[in-house]
């Protein structure tokens, strides 16, 4: 059996996650880790992107994550993070609503701090319906 690890995520709002795990992969600023028990500590600023959790079962969680601070530790690793939302509090409609503003804003005279923003729009956007395509059943090639 694989060892585990106590891991927490915290919004600003809710304990979003709170359970163990026997690895999690995320984003970083700087690229993509994958963090497994008795890891060595480090903290670390998170990217916008996608948590995957593999939990106790064996069974991969996925979820949207903005930004944030992640701390591990021996036993405990915690992620600190602006927003989070499993697949079921995604909505797609609203994702692409938003991805879609965000690129027709892109189209006008804007300054470059509404192009990051309207940038950063489109990468959670992307994000949010990449967490949900993660979530269907792979389709069985016959």
């Amino acid at each position: 059996m694989a060892a585990l690890f106590n891991f927490e995520v915290h919004t600003p709002y809710r304990r979003f996650y709170d359970g163990k795990a026997q690895v999690i992969t995320l984003s970083l600023s700087d690229g993509e880790i994958g963090v497994y028990a008795r890891h060595s500590p480090f903290i670390a600023v998170t990217a916008t992107g996608i948590l995957r959790i593999k939990d106790p079962a064996g069974k991969w969680l996925s979820a949207f994550v903005s930004g944030g601070i992640l701390e591990v530790k021996e036993y405990k690793n915690v992620l600190l993070v602006n927003a989070a939302e499993w697949p079921e509090e995604i909505n797609r409609e609203r994702a692409l609503a938003d991805k879609k503003r965000a690129e027709e804003n892109l189209s006008k005279q804007i300054s470059e701090y509404e192009i990051e923003r309207e940038k950063d729009d489109i990468n959670r956007a992307n994000f949010r319906l990449k967490v949900l395509e993660l979530q269907k059943p792979p389709r069985r090639i016959v």
